[in-house]
């Protein structure tokens, strides 16, 4: 009987987990283009073989991407996938929209408590950009969807915590699904509960960001709930 236990990883696996680890201790940065081929091999004292089946195992990691006649990069998001729920295949899109919001009431009035603590000035300042943003689409009648999960993500880097940063682009997911189905009908809701928000966490009044938006989130439920049901009687 072996005392010893052996490495179940290949070669390719072990040496896409030391470029990780180069690539977490910001030896490459995000966006940032990789050695060549022949350089990486070098580097790591493994054949060119090893080095492509390396990166192959990265790119499926969603660590690196390749792009097309320049070469390899970090990608701007290492590790996360654009849709690592597999929201995009669940069904009842409105059933969905109602369960994501569920899930929002559970965190954001806390990451906007917590906005209204630790904003700084620059945060704030990007806070107010995109406020702009929303009302200024929405008074030309543009979509104005991208500004709203915006808006969210930007008290979410205000928090100071970055799995805020990284978790609230995931359930936003619920703001496209939501817009689609109600955005027009609550145009004026948003940009008023929008600015509550804005107003407390530029006050620094965590108790009064949580109320605000709170609010925000169940008046955009309640009203959804509203269409669901007047939908059903009229069916």
């Amino acid at each position: 009987m072996e005392t010893t236990v052996r490495n179940k990883k290949t070669l390719a696996e072990q040496t896409a987990d030391r470029l990780t680890e180069t690539i977490m201790n910001a030896e490459f940065k995000k966006g940032q283009q990789l050695p060549s081929e022949f350089q990486l091999a070098e580097k790591l004292d493994v054949g060119r073989g090893t080095i492509r089946e390396a990166i192959k195992i990265l790119i499926s990691r969603h660590v690196v991407e390749i792009k097309r006649g320049t070469g390899t990069f970090v990608a701007e998001k290492p590790g996360q996938v654009e849709d690592p729920l597999g929201l995009a295949f669940i069904k009842d899109k409105k059933k969905l929209s109602m369960d994501l919001y569920e899930m929002r009431l559970m965190i954001e009035p806390q990451i906007a408590s917590l906005a209204a603590r630790r904003v700084t000035k620059e945060g704030m300042m990007k806070l107010e950009a995109s406020l702009q943003a929303i009302e200024e689409n929405i008074a030309k009648g543009m979509p104005w969807t991208d500004e709203d999960i915006a808006f969210h993500e930007t008290i979410a880097e205000a928090s100071g915590n970055q799995l805020a940063s990284t978790l609230i682009p995931i359930i936003h997911s619920a703001v496209k699904v939501f817009a689609y189905l109600y955005g027009k009908p609550l145009t004026e809701t948003t940009i008023a509960t929008h600015r509550e928000i804005m107003d407390a966490i530029r006050a620094k009044d965590p108790e009064r960001a949580e109320i605000a938006m709170r609010n925000h989130l169940q008046r955009n439920k309640v009203y959804a709930e509203h269409l669901r049901e007047t939908a059903g009687e009229n069916a």
